[in-house]
């Protein structure tokens, strides 16, 4: 036997038993919920998260817990292993804010509350009801994991020189964080589009960067602040504005080296001026990229184009 031993690569993402810290209803339309535990002290680099994914297993019951098998490398699998009605439902949404003290590890998470009837699903139900106390488990990177190697962050402005963000409220959280991860002399724009106008929170985005909160006129539907916004910043102000219906269509997710249409994609320029990142409802995304990359001529290796979730339709995963 050869005296040589190997040691085995941790797993690039952490799943961690969580509890509730602390709820905070921050706007009409926004919750706070800050969770910590030891599993956490693995999870996530300070400084370096931007808009990284993470998922939260809702359970079925407050305290159910399901019995997922934590020391298996297979998260995924130990996940689905678990009976159906047992498990919960679990949702993606984007790191707002990641803590480490003496005390541990703490993650922040904002949520959207969508609780008209016949959007609301299990995240916004869990959210509108969380207590301090309530387990819950978190599946994320692994701290001092790049983001290349854990596959989930988007985020990557290259040398560009300045960058443009857009998006509506479930959005909000990844742009806020990517604004306070960027250097200080970062320059740009952000759009963001929300419900209403108590709903615009605090950014602290560096000096160069510009915020715009979008609060929607009642009823009216995503995108009718966010498009005419956008193109009007690019100089696109006589574009015809029709939203998409993307009934029967996945979630559009195009970025600088992925194409979920299976496009190829040449490599962006050395001296790409503006680097574009655009997030939100998959039918308002579809749009604008229809508009950057056919009526602009925006290179497509300059763009990530984000379907975060799809009306009408309740997402899962």
């Amino acid at each position: 036997m050869s005296a040589e031993t190997t040691t085995k690569a941790r797993p690039t993402y952490v799943l961690a038993l969580t509890e509730v810290r602390a709820v905070e209803r921050l706007s009409p339309n926004f919750v706070r919920v800050t969770f910590g535990g030891e599993d956490l002290d693995e999870f996530g680099t300070v400084g370096d998260v931007f808009d990284a994914r993470i998922k939260i297993v809702f359970p079925p019951e407050p305290y159910a817990i399901p019995a997922i098998d934590r020391e298996s490398d297979d998260w995924w699998g130990s996940y689905l292993a678990v009976p159906e009605e047992e498990r919960g439902s679990m949702r993606t949404y984007s790191v707002r804010e990641l803590r480490t003290a003496d005390a541990g590890t703490e993650l922040v998470v904002d949520f959207v509350l969508h609780l008209q009837p016949g959007l609301t699903g299990p995240a916004s139900l869990w959210a509108s009801t969380a207590q301090v106390g309530q387990p819950v488990f978190i599946v994320g990177p692994r701290r001092g994991v790049p983001a290349a190697e854990h596959g989930g962050a988007e985020y990557a402005p290259g040398a560009a020189r300045s960058v443009l963000l857009a998006g509506d409220e479930t959005a909000a959280p990844a742009i806020a964080r990517i604004l306070e991860d960027a250097p200080r002399d970062l320059r740009g724009t952000a759009f963001i589009e929300v419900p209403t106008a108590s709903d615009v929170l605090d950014i602290e985005a560096p000096a160069g960067v510009e915020v715009t909160w979008l609060p929607r006129l009642a009823d009216a539907p995503h995108g009718s602040a966010l498009i005419p916004a956008v193109l009007a910043y690019l100089g696109d102000v006589d574009a015809a504005i029709e939203v998409r219906d993307l009934e029967g269509e996945d979630l559009l997710w195009e970025t600088p080296d992925y194409s979920g249409l299976g496009e190829e994609i040449a490599p962006a320029s050395a001296s790409v001026e503006r680097y574009f990142w655009i997030a939100g409802e998959s039918g308002v995304v579809t749009t604008l990229r229809r508009h950057l990359v056919k009526d602009l001529g925006i290179d497509r290796a300059q763009v990530a184009f984000m379907g975060y979730w799809r009306r009408g339709v309740a997402m899962r995963g």
